[in-house]
């Protein structure tokens, strides 16, 4: 569940993306209006929030981030996880459960929403280059490659301490991800799934954690998943001329270079069901 300049969102029963000419589409669950963004315009990321899967009620949000460094939010607000119309100066958002993230021009992080576990204590975050959104759990990037992490550390989701030289990171439920500079993936912990299983990716460009799942886009437009396939979302070895991944709670979106989107795994809400998509982009 990434955020900063991704051009995919994938939450639990909706996914999200920002075309080329800063108009935003979106599929799936409309419970609670997270997928009301027709009207958006300007937007340069997009970022879904989460539903946690244990009390799986049906309502998420979703974010944007305009041009101009403010934000947009709509959808479920009852942990004021959607009061984001404040915010300037943003360069990059991260959605999880109940909660947002946003990162400043300055390095430093803003958040609104649930932050019971502790997952919201970002303020005294510096230098920070890189976010992203767990559930429980918040992590981030800074500016000399190592990692920081805020949150429920009950399975050592935010053992990532001595992590060193990394470029990119991504939180899921009971695990966290990072890219190193050298193309290559570390992870902890989640031992059940299986979706910390990525010591022997190498060539990786970006990638994402989903909330049982993990995925990446290699250097020649491959994808990899490992981790829970319950629902197929880790079937995308196929796929070909992706530039970009978002991983939901059980579906896997890709983007291709020609701008259109595949997706695989659970579509209960209509999720996977962006066959229609075109002129997404990825810069």
């Amino acid at each position: 569940m990434s955020g900063n300049a991704s051009p995919l969102a994938a939450g639990r029963r909706h996914s999200v993306a920002r075309r080329r000419d800063g108009a935003v589409v979106a599929v799936g669950g409309t419970a609670a209006g997270e997928c009301r963004v027709g009207r958006w315009r300007g937007i340069v990321a997009v970022a879904a929030g989460n539903v946690h899967a244990a009390r799986n009620t049906g309502r998420s949000h979703t974010v944007g981030l305009r041009a101009d460094g403010t934000v947009l939010a709509t959808g479920w607000n009852g942990d004021g996880q959607c009061e984001v119309s404040g915010w300037e100066g943003v360069t990059a958002v991260a959605a999880g459960w109940r909660r947002t993230l946003g990162l400043l021009a300055n390095g430093r992080v803003l958040a609104a929403g649930r932050g019971t576990e502790g997952q919201c204590d970002v303020r005294s975050w510096r230098e920070v280059v890189a976010l992203s959104c767990g559930d429980w759990h918040s992590v981030g990037v800074r500016s000399d490659g190592s990692a920081l992490a805020m949150g429920n550390d009950r399975r050592g989701q935010c053992a990532v301490g001595e992590w060193r030289d990394l470029r990119a990171i991504s939180a899921g439920t009971l695990h966290t991800v990072g890219l190193r500079s050298d193309g290559r993936a570390v992870a902890t912990v989640d031992p059940g799934s299986g979706a910390c299983e990525v010591s022997g990716w190498a060539d990786v460009a970006a990638l994402d954690a989903g909330s049982h799942h993990t995925v990446a886009v290699t250097g020649c437009g491959r994808v990899l998943a490992v981790g829970d396939n319950s629902h197929g979302q880790c079937d995308v070895g196929g796929w070909r001329d992706i530039v970009a991944v978002a991983a939901g709670a059980a579906h896997t979106l890709g983007l291709r270079a020609d701008g259109t989107v595949l997706a695989a795994g659970n579509d209960a809400e209509g999720q996977c069901r962006t066959g229609a998509w075109s002129g997404v982009h990825a810069a």
